[in-house]
């Protein structure tokens, strides 16, 4: 008999299923307990509010996408094949298997409900300064570190305004599109 799965992860992997298909605010504890097959108590064993769980489950999608980041970089050749394999990563997170479609980044998505000043928005912000660092650096060993940053942001933008369409039609085509701008981009740095 195969070992079951911690409370704490049925509750995380519930609240990612409900979360990105339904929105933070939509589903309710009741639902995700629910879904996660466990008592109410078992959550509050593991989380102490709703907010805590929400922040649990950014710092998921954070670890994910740097899952997905890792396999594209590992087969990077050098610095511009590394900012490339930035862009490729959003699209393998794109085109992964969603049960309600693609509906863009569930980080993203997941601020634009949380209140200014929720740790939850906090953990978004460092995901997307992180992406966006781990581009300036790669770009700061082909231009110098003041254009790597400049270029690292409007890449950055390049790709929120990509995943924003994406998901708005719930198709990664807008992605792979936004990698043929990115190698223009690079081309001209």
């Amino acid at each position: 008999m195969a070992p079951r799965t911690p409370a704490r992860d049925r509750l995380l992997d519930a609240a990612a299923t409900r979360f990105y298909a339904d929105g933070v605010t939509a589903t309710g504890i009741d639902t995700i307990t629910a879904e996660a097959g466990v008592a109410k108590m078992s959550l509050y064993n593991n989380f102490a509010s709703k907010g805590d769980l929400v922040a649990a489950y950014l710092e998921r999608r954070h670890e994910e996408w740097l899952g997905l980041y890792a396999a594209r970089r590992e087969g990077a050749a050098g610095p511009r094949e590394r900012v490339l394999a930035v862009v490729d990563a959003y699209v393998d997170h794109a085109e992964g298997a969603y049960a309600h479609g693609f509906r863009g980044c569930g980080l993203l998505n997941a601020a634009a409900e949380l209140p200014v000043g929720d740790p939850g928005r906090a953990v978004v912000r460092r995901h997307k300064e992180h992406v966006e660092r781990l581009v300036a650096d790669d770009l700061a060993e082909l231009i110098d570190a003041a254009a790597a940053a400049d270029l690292a942001e409007h890449i950055a933008f390049v790709l929120e305004g990509a995943t924003v369409r994406a998901g708005l039609e719930s198709d990664p085509a807008r992605l792979q599109h936004a990698r043929r701008l990115v190698e223009q981009l690079l081309d001209a740095a």
